[in-house]
């Protein structure tokens, strides 16, 4: 605590250790100043590297290489023979990644002498955190606040999660068995990386979206093909339909459902049900109230444009204000506040903030739908490039999906790009590059791009823009 000459015991407090808090706290060490990161959790790294981010990437790889085994390898001339689950063993491999990744973690906070405090926190005012462990509950003092307490799954009235039989994400990482029929409620980025990764072991997956298209947030054009790709891998979907109750019983579970613009109801018979209807803030507990932060109609905390809340010395970022709920979001937040408190000029450029559904195959986006551009009556030209013209994505049999480029009319700045394919969530930072340097489609269209190479996809767009690709 701080004594009567106003020291602190540390220059800055993170409250939460996920990558907005820890690449923030990494980086406030690194510019000289003293770090405490608060957390909770047994080990760091937040919902994103123990539940969330990493976890269902590692289960998306291990499925994919069970489904390519099953169904594509013969195609190259590999005979595998007959092809076993072996699910025990794929829930080892995503646990054994999650550990190297929080360990890794734990590593970065002592090469950089951050101090974890390990436990509940909550706001004081006057600069202290009051840190909860399991036995006693100690009181800090801290220059600086950083609340980077992420976000938690939203729940579905009539919905009630057990984790067993009706699922958050966190519980549908880990479920002892493929399940015969599981349907997902919700058609965004979580439910569909996770029906992809069941519907690739052998479950029946039915998807139950309130709108009348998946990745509402995503361009049209992208949505509607991502939506015959998936139909194609047998995803079956529900569009336009509400979930209005659910019944759990040693059968499974009975949900019903009826059209959300009125109409009769119908039952659906599951055995695992995945709520994946969006996240909402954690701020449970932080004390915000008292301490005065003020909070928005959604629960997020508000900000300034450099990050500070309405009380003094207290700064958020990540899931737990406004903006996409994206951990490379939070990342480059966590930076920009580390390096304003140092006294520098902390930026997040919210214009270039990519976002990636890692199904297979790959979709991925960066700037305006055009649906958005649209409404605003921005002049714009479209260049798209399809993947069956693209040979490397011929040799290696992924031929769904294409590049999309959007560009200003009178200086071609690239203001857009949506990618569906093979590699997307790769191939789109090469856009995220230029859009950061404010380039044109004619400067990726002029840059070397090797050949044989998926990224060609994404220049033949570029020249499609001002209509003149080479290869279709």
């Amino acid at each position: 605590m701080s004594d009567e000459s106003g020291s602190f015991d540390y220059d800055v407090i993170v409250i939460g250790s996920g990558p907005g808090g820890y690449v923030c706290a990494i980086r406030a060490a690194q510019l000289g100043l003293k770090t405490a990161c608060v957390e909770s959790r047994e080990t760091l790294g937040g919902t994103c590297l123990n539940v969330g981010c990493i976890p269902s990437k590692a289960l998306l790889q291990a499925s994919e290489k069970f489904e390519e085994a099953n169904h594509a390898l013969s195609n190259f001339g590999v005979e595998v023979g007959r092809v076993k689950l072996n699910l025990p063993t794929m829930l080892s491999h995503k646990d054994k990644v999650v550990e190297a990744n929080v360990k890794g973690v734990e590593f970065l906070f002592k090469k950089n002498k951050i101090d974890w405090l390990k436990g509940h926190g909550s706001l004081q005012g006057g600069g202290r955190v009051e840190v909860k462990g399991q036995k006693a509950a100690k009181t800090y003092s801290a220059k600086q606040i950083v609340i980077a307490s992420g976000s938690t799954h939203v729940d579905l009235p009539g919905l009630t999660v057990d984790e067993k039989q009706i699922v958050s994400s966190t519980g549908a990482l880990d479920l002892p068995k493929v399940p015969k029929h599981l349907v997902v409620v919700g058609g965004g980025y979580i439910g569909l990386e996770m029906g992809s990764v069941w519907l690739r072991l052998g479950a029946k997956v039915t998807v139950v979206e309130f709108l009348d298209r998946i990745v509402p947030t995503m361009d049209g054009e992208i949505g509607k093909q991502f939506q015959r790709i998936l139909g194609k891998q047998g995803m079956a979907f529900k569009l336009g339909t509400k979930v209005t109750g659910a019944k759990t019983g040693k059968q499974g579970v009975s949900l019903t459902v009826e059209p959300a613009k009125g109409g009769d109801a119908e039952e659906i018979k599951a055995d695992v049900v995945l709520v994946a209807i969006g996240r909402k803030p954690f701020t449970e507990g932080l004390g915000l109230e008292a301490a005065g932060v003020e909070t928005d109609e959604r629960g997020r905390i508000v900000t300034d444009s450099h990050f500070k809340t309405s009380a003094e010395g207290v700064y958020a970022i990540g899931d737990a204000i406004v903006g996409p709920m994206l951990a490379h979001k939070a990342e480059e937040e966590g930076v920009a506040v580390a390096e304003s408190l140092a006294g520098l000029p902390g930026h997040v450029n919210y214009e270039t903030v990519p976002g990636i559904v890692y199904t297979w195959p790959e979709v991925a986006s960066v700037g305006p739908t055009e649906e958005e551009l649209k409404a605003k009556d921005v002049d714009y030209r479209v260049g798209k490039f399809p993947f069956t013209a693209n040979g490397r994505a011929r040799a290696a049999g992924s031929t769904d999906g294409f590049v999309k480029i959007i560009a200003d009319r009178r200086s071609d700045r690239i203001l857009a790009a949506h990618i569906i394919g093979p590699e997307a969530g790769t191939l789109i930072h090469e856009v995220v590059v230029a859009m950061e340097f404010g380039g044109s489609a004619e400067d990726l269209a002029r840059s070397f791009h090797g050949h044989p190479t998926l990224n060609e996809a994404v220049k033949e767009a570029a020249l499609a823009v001002d209509g003149r690709p080479i290869h279709i």
